[in-house]
C-alpha cells in the first residue's frame, strides 16, 4: 500500500470520531476559553459569525494588542508607515519581527517563518524575490499583524521560526463605502490606490486596487582573502519598478446559514536594476569594472471559493476552501566585463520560476464538546514547480554562444495531504489546548538537463499544546509546545550552480533534508486598562538545520550552497510594556535576550559555536490635540550567527505625523530611516576564508500623503492611540 492511502486512512481517522462525537454532544455548553473568534475569507454580516480556518484572526476592538492562547496580535492602524510604506515597514514595528536591509524576516533571530495572508499562503511570499515581494506590497490594507511563534496543529507546520498573518482591512457597512489614498516621497517614490463595498442584502461585493512605484539607490562593498590573496568588489545599483494589486471577492448568502464567497485576485511586479561594480586584485589575470542591466518580473494570480454552513450557535460551524494559485518569476540580466587590456567579455543570463499551487481543506469547529471546543480538519495541497537557468556568453553581443555550464531546467514537485484535530478546554482558572497533525508528503524532483531524479515520500506527525492559567484579574500565565518543520524551498534543492557575478555563485544540495524544531514557551502577562506587560521566556533545540555554507572554488571565487546542520539550540526572554505615561503620550517597547548555539562539526567546521544578542524597538505616540498625532519608532537587531561567521546589527529610526480633518479626511507625513543608518553587514571567518559584505540604500524617504472614506454609513473611527482595553488572553 502506497504511503498516499495511508495518509488518507490516517486523517479520516483523525477526523471521523471526531466528528461523531461532536454530533452526539451537547449544543448548549458556552465556548469558556480566551480564544479569538475565527476568520476565513471575507468578513460576514453581523448576523453571522466568521469562519473558523487555517485563516483565524481576532475579531473586535481596534486596540494595539490583543492575545489568544495560541497568539497575539497587533493592530497597524496607528503606524504611521503602514500609512506610506511597505509590509516589511509594518513588520519592522511589530514585537518579535526583524526584517533586515533586503526584506528578508525573521522571528526571534530565526529567518524561518511562513508568511499569511488572511491565513492562506501566497506564492508571492515563497522563494526567490520573497524579500522583493515585502518590501514592494503596500501596507495600507492592512488591519493587523498576527505572530504565532508557536502555532497549534489548525496550522501547517512549515516555518520553523513560527507565522505571520498579514491581516487585510474587512469593512462591510450597508450600501457603497470605500477609501482612496494616495502618497508621494521626495524623492520620487509614490503608491496609491482604492477600496470599495457594496452591501445589499444578501450580497456583498468588494474590491481593491493598488499602485506603487518605487526607486531606490544601493551599494555593495566586499572584502575578501583566500589562499590566493586579497580582493576587493564595489557596486553602485539603481533599482526602480512598480508593484500592482487587484482584487475582487463576491459573497452570498444563499441561506441564513450557508455562504457561498468568492475571489480574484493578481499581483505583479517589475523591478529594473542598472548597476557598475568593479573587481580589484581578484586573483584574476585582470582587474576589471563590470556594468549590468537586469530586470526581474514577478506575478501572482489565483481564484479561491468558499462555503460556510453555521449551524445552531455561532461558533459551530463547517468551512470549505477551494484555491488555485499560479506564480510566474523570472530574472535576467545583460553584463559587460570591461578589461582594461582589452578582450571583453558579453553576458546574458538569468532564471525563472514557475509555479502552480493548488489547495482543497475543510474545517469543522464544533463548541461544547464534553465541554470544551473541537476542531478539525483536512488539507490537501499540490504544487508544481519548473525552473529554468539560461546563460550565454561572447566577446560581442553578436557572437554569443549558450553557457551549458550555467543552462539546466529543475522540475520538482511537493504533494502535501494532511489532517489535524485540536481540543480546548477550561476546567476553572485553567485552560488547555492539545492537537496533532498528520501529514504525508510526497517529493518528485526532475534535473531535467542532467537527467537526475528524485524521490522521497515521508510521514510525520506534528503535536501541539498550549496551557493558560489565570492567576487574577489581572496576571496570567501561559506554556506552549510546538514541533515544526522547515521544507526545503526548490532552487534549495536544484544542484546546477546559478550565477550572481562572476566571483559569486549559488547551488542548490538534492539531499537536502527537512529540518525539524521543538518549541517551548512560557509567558507571563499583566494587563490593566491600557496598560499589559509580557515577558516570554523560550527555547527551541532543531535537528538538521537547513544554512548557508560558503566555499572557495579557487579563481576568487565563491560557491554559496544549502547543507544540514548537525543541530542548533537557541533561546532568550522577550519582554513587551505598552502603556501611558501622560494622558497624550503613550508607548509600545519591546526587548529580546537571546543566546544561539550551533553544532556544524559534520560539515568540516571544528566545535560549537555560540553567541548572544540583544535585539529592540520602541514606539512613542503624542496626541497632541485631538486632530494632531505625532510618532517615533526605533529599533535595533541583533547579532545573528552562521556557521562560518555572522551578520551584524542594524537599526532604524522612523517618524509621523497626521492630521484628521475630519471623519473622512486625513493627511500624513512620514520620514523612514531618519538617521540614514540602515545597513547589512555579512562576515565569515574561517581559517582560509574572510570575508565582509557590506551592502547599504538610500532608505530615508519623506512622505506625504492623505486617506479620504467616501460613501453612505459611517466610518470606523481612527484609532489614536493604543488606549482602551483589548481582549486578554
Amino acid at each position: 500500500m502506497r504511503l498516499k492511502t495511508i495518509l488518507f486512512s490516517a486523517a479520516a481517522i483523525v477526523a471521523t470520531p471526531c466528528l461523531a462525537l461532536a454530533q452526539t454532544a451537547a449544543q448548549t455548553a458556552a465556548q469558556t476559553t480566551a480564544q479569538a473568534p475565527a476568520q476565513g475569507g471575507p468578513a460576514a454580516a453581523p448576523k453571522t459569525a466568521p469562519a473558523a480556518v487555517e485563516g483565524v484572526t481576532v475579531t473586535g476592538d481596534s486596540t494595539a494588542m490583543r492575545s489568544s492562547i495560541d497568539r497575539r496580535s497587533y493592530s497597524v492602524s496607528n503606524d504611521l508607515s503602514a500609512r506610506t510604506g511597505s509590509i516589511a515597514d509594518a513588520l519592522r514595528n511589530i514585537p518579535s519581527v526583524e526584517v533586515d536591509v533586503q526584506g528578508n524576516v525573521s522571528l526571534r533571530g530565526d529567518s524561518n517563518v511562513t508568511i499569511l495572508i488572511d491565513g492562506k499562503p501566497s506564492g508571492m511570499f515563497n522563494g526567490d524575490g520573497r524579500g522583493d515581494a515585502l518590501q514592494a506590497m503596500p501596507a495600507d490594507q492592512i488591519d493587523r499583524v498576527e505572530v504565532m511563534t508557536n502555532p497549534s496543529a489548525a496550522f501547517r507546520p512549515d516555518g520553523t521560526a513560527g507565522i505571520i498573518n498579514l491581516v487585510t482591512k474587512q469593512t462591510r457597512k450597508p450600501g457603497a463605502t470605500g477609501t482612496l489614498r494616495a502618497n508621494a516621497s521626495t524623492d520620487g517614490r509614490y503608491n496609491g490606490g482604492v477600496s470599495g463595498n457594496y452591501v445589499n442584502g444578501k450580497l456583498t461585493l468588494s474590491g481593491d486596487a493598488g499602485f506603487r512605484h518605487e526607486q531606490q539607490k544601493a551599494w555593495q562593498s566586499i572584502e575578501r582573502r583566500t589562499y590566493i590573496g586579497a580582493s576587493s568588489q564595489d557596486g553602485a545599483f539603481e533599482n526602480e519598478g512598480d508593484m500592482v494589486n487587484l482584487r475582487g471577492g463576491v459573497d452570498y448568502d444563499l441561506t441564513p446559514k450557508d455562504r457561498l464567497s468568492g475571489e480574484v485576485r493578481h499581483r505583479r511586479m517589475r523591478f529594473d536594476t542598472t548597476g557598475e561594480e568593479s573587481y580589484v586584485n581578484s586573483g584574476l589575470v585582470y582587474d576589471y569594472v563590470r556594468s549590468t542591466d537586469a530586470a526581474m518580473k514577478r506575478d501572482n494570480t489565483g481564484v479561491s471559493a468558499d462555503w460556510r454552513h453555521q449551524f445552531k450557535g455561532a461558533e459551530h460551524q463547517l468551512t470549505a476552501h477551494l484555491e488555485y494559485e499560479q506564480t510566474d518569476f523570472s530574472r535576467d540580466a545583460d553584463a559587460i566585463n570591461d578589461y582594461p587590456a582589452g578582450s571583453d567579455l558579453y553576458e546574458r543570463f538569468g532564471f525563472g520560476a514557475k509555479q502552480k499551487r493548488s489547495n482543497f481543506k475543510t474545517d469543522y469547529v464544533r463548541p461544547g464538546v464534553a465541554g470544551g471546543t473541537l476542531k478539525t480538519g483536512l488539507d490537501f495541497e499540490w504544487v508544481r514547480n519548473d525552473y529554468d537557468n539560461h546563460a550565454a556568453r561572447g566577446d560581442s553581443w553578436s557572437t554569443l554562444s549558450v553557457d551549458v555550464a550555467r543552462t539546466n531546467r529543475f522540475l520538482f514537485d511537493q504533494d502535501v495531504y494532511a489532517g489535524y484535530v485540536t481540543y480546548e478546554k477550561a476546567f476553572g482558572d485553567f485552560t488547555a489546548q492539545g492537537g496533532l497533525r498528520a501529514e504525508q508528503v510526497q517529493i518528485n524532483g526532475d534535473q531535467v538537463t542532467g537527467g537526475q531524479t528524485f524521490e522521497n515520500d515521508y510521514f510525520k506527525v506534528y503535536p501541539s499544546l498550549h496551557l493558560g492559567y489565570t492567576i487574577s484579574e489581572n496576571n496570567s500565565l501561559k506554556g506552549s509546545y510546538s514541533r515544526r518543520v522547515q521544507r526545503p524551498q526548490v532552487q534549495d534543492l536544484n544542484p546546477y550552480p546559478v550565477y550572481q557575478d562572476p566571483q559569486n555563485y549559488r547551488a542548490g544540495n538534492p539531499f537536502l533534508k527537512p529540518q525539524v524544531t521543538d518549541s517551548f514557551e512560557l509567558g507571563w502577562q499583566y494587563r490593566k486598562g491600557p496598560a499589559y506587560y509580557l515577558a516570554t521566556a523560550y527555547y527551541r533545540t532543531s535537528d538538521g538545520v537547513v544554512t548557508d555554507v560558503v566555499r572557495d572554488q579557487g579563481g576568487g571565487v565563491l560557491m554559496t550552497t544549502r547543507e544540514n546542520l548537525g543541530n542548533s539550540r537557541n533561546g532568550g526572554l522577550e519582554l513587551v510594556a505598552n502603556g501611558r505615561l501622560t494622558p497624550k503620550i503613550t508607548y509600545n517597547v519591546s526587548a529580546n535576550a537571546f543566546w544561539n548555539e550551533i553544532d556544524a562539526t559534520n560539515l568540516g567546521f571544528s566545535g560549537k559555536r555560540s553567541a548572544t544578542a540583544l535585539s529592540g524597538r520602541a514606539n512613542l505616540n503624542w496626541q497632541a490635540t485631538p486632530k494632531d498625532f505625532f510618532q517615533i519608532n526605533a529599533f535595533t537587531s541583533g547579532k545573528r550567527l552562521t556557521p562560518q561567521g555572522h551578520r551584524e546589527p542594524f537599526q532604524m529610526v522612523n517618524l509621523g505625523y497626521r492630521r484628521k480633518v475630519n471623519d473622512k479626511l486625513s493627511f500624513v507625513v512620514t520620514v523612514q530611516d531618519a538617521l540614514d543608518s540602515f545597513e547589512d553587514k555579512a562576515v565569515t571567518d574561517t581559517a582560509t576564508l574572510k570575508d565582509v559584505t557590506l551592502r547599504t540604500a538610500n532608505v530615508r524617504a519623506v512622505f506625504f500623503g492623505f486617506t479620504w472614506n467616501f460613501g453612505g454609513g459611517k466610518p470606523r473611527p481612527e484609532q489614536f492611540d493604543f488606549g482602551s482595553g483589548a481582549v486578554g488572553g
